[in-house]
């Protein structure tokens, strides 16, 4: 070891158990530690609202799992757009640290009025003379598109609860994170991220269930939706307070940033500059390929899974209850993949292997929610398992096959996804990452509702639609496999190009013009 390297502490091997479990330094964990805090909290509040948006909508009266591809295409899309459309705005009038405070105070004062001056009012505010009136014009095949005019405060609730996962999760965060952690920092911390990630699904899990089972009676719903909205709030603003703490640190400790320098000059470029340079980049468009067809896959899937959970639990409160159950269990699986899955592939197998686990996976258990799907009503499955309905049992593999579909996204997708991202010079990585995260993202669940809602036209319901969804899904991770295997190649070339400390071009913001 050179004189240099023994005053370096970043330079210090690990021990064999360290190298495993936790490979940090310790002047490391000034930066860290927040940044797991704050990733635990977004996931958490995303963890409580994502099962409470599906809990809105899909045991509404005269509603379903039906209306969830319809609110993807025609609300969530344009939402994500706008929302993008504004970050870009704020990021070439204001500062990193300044954007993330506006953008998510955005959220939690929505999620607080709807709570609390909306959801009372609901009856009042839903047209509902207006939408059975609607009922008997168009075919049965929309009668999705009308619970989503129907509840069109629960739709704006939805919608705003799934983009917190690509704005505030990933647009925000996992990219100041990635502005301000090293390649070879990445390699170690991204896979510790997700154990503060996951560890929330078990605790936002278990507290939702907590919180609806200590209210009682008829209003039981609307007391724990309250509750629960004010416990996500609460995070929220404590997330920006350690946020506020840590960016404090990082301008006092130097060695602690990567390569972004906020003082910089940053020049700006337009949305349309945005696409278009992800579509001239061979790396960004094999990346937005795998956020594509991951959010059609796991969109086609889970709208069938929680049409099956529907017909098992109708009732609001035991609906949210069970959804959370699997919460708890994604949490539980994510977490052991954190900590002994993500990180150790990444550095021992590589990223290439380490990014086709999630296919593998979503195909492998596919075949099986597939198979059940189909066999439901088949007598054999009822001889088979004398003691569970054929319903339970399709919900029961349905939940298997979205626990480690979910289990493997939240780990080794996100870690490998936004390790892509590092090797990139900056201003590449953040136009890049606003288009792919912002909207790509968004496109690909849209792509997976649109199919849904062009087979529930043709064929009237998701049962009938299933075998075409299911020939789709397969193509669609053949694709996926296809992306990741060729992004591998250029990612090698690209690492190898990057030293541990070479500082790149400095971020550029973008223009919101269309």
């Amino acid at each position: 070891m050179t004189n240099q390297d023994s005053q370096n502490p970043s330079s210090q091997p690990f021990n064999k158990w360290q190298a495993i479990l936790w490979p940090v330094h310790r002047h490391e964990l000034k930066k860290l530690i927040p940044m797991l805090l704050i990733f635990f909290l977004l996931s958490f509040d995303y963890n409580v609202l994502r099962c409470m948006k599906d809990t809105l909508v899909v045991t509404a009266k005269d509603s379903g799992a039906e209306v969830i591809p319809f609110i993807k295409v025609w609300a969530m899309f344009p939402m994500s757009v706008l929302l993008t459309y504004l970050f870009i705005r704020l990021s070439n009038r204001l500062g990193r640290e300044a954007v993330v405070y506006v953008m998510l105070s955005i959220f939690l004062l929505f999620f607080f009025t709807f709570a609390y001056f909306v959801y009372p009012y609901r009856d009042e505010l839903h047209p509902h003379e207006f939408c059975d009136r609607l009922t008997k014009l168009l075919p049965i095949g929309m009668k999705g598109f009308v619970a989503m005019i129907r509840y069109w405060s629960f739709s704006l609730f939805y919608v705003m609860s799934e983009v917190w996962s690509n704005i505030v999760l990933f647009l925000l965060f996992w990219g100041f994170a990635n502005q301000v952690t090293k390649l070879q920092e990445a390699k170690r911390f991204y896979g510790l991220f997700g154990i503060g990630t996951n560890l929330s699904g078990i605790v936002a899990g278990q507290s939702s269930i907590f919180v609806a089972e200590f209210f009682q009676g008829p209003n039981a719903w609307d007391y724990s939706l309250q509750t629960l909205i004010a416990i996500v709030v609460g995070a929220g603003l404590l997330a920006l307070g350690i946020f506020y703490k840590l960016n404090r640190t990082i301008d006092t400790h130097p060695e602690l940033q990567g390569d972004y320098d906020p003082t910089a000059a940053r020049p700006r470029q337009s949305m349309r500059d945005s696409f278009k340079q992800v579509f001239s980049s061979k790396y960004l468009l094999y990346i937005a390929v795998i956020v594509v067809t991951y959010n059609v896959v796991i969109n086609l899937v889970e709208v069938l899974w929680k049409h099956e959970v529907r017909e098992l639990y109708p009732d609001p409160r035991s609906y949210n209850i069970y959804m959370n159950q699997v919460t708890t269990w994604i949490g539980i699986a994510a977490t052991l993949s954190a900590l002994l899955v993500s990180g150790n592939a990444i550095r021992l197998l590589g990223w290439t292997f380490t990014a086709a686990i999630t296919p593998v996976i979503l195909f492998i258990t596919s075949l099986g929610f597939f198979g059940f799907f189909f066999m439901k009503e088949a007598p054999s499955l009822a001889l088979l398992f004398p003691a569970i309905s054929p319903l339970a049992m399709v919900v029961l593999f349905g939940t298997l096959q979205n626990c480690c579909s979910r289990a493997a996204k939240y780990t080794v997708f996100d870690a490998t996804k936004e390790m892509a991202f590092i090797p990139l010079p900056q201003q590449e990585k953040l136009v890049g990452k606003s288009a792919i995260d912002g909207v790509f993202n968004r496109l690909g669940k849209s792509g997976g509702s649109v199919v849904h809602q062009t087979l529930l036209i043709f064929f009237g319901s998701l049962t009938a639609s299933a075998p075409y969804v299911a020939a789709i899904l397969f193509g669609m991770i053949f694709i996926w496999m296809a992306a990741v295997r060729n992004l591998g190649v250029l990612f090698t070339e690209k690492a190898e190009e990057v030293p541990p400390t070479q500082t790149q071009p400095q971020p550029q913001p973008v223009t919101a013009t269309i």
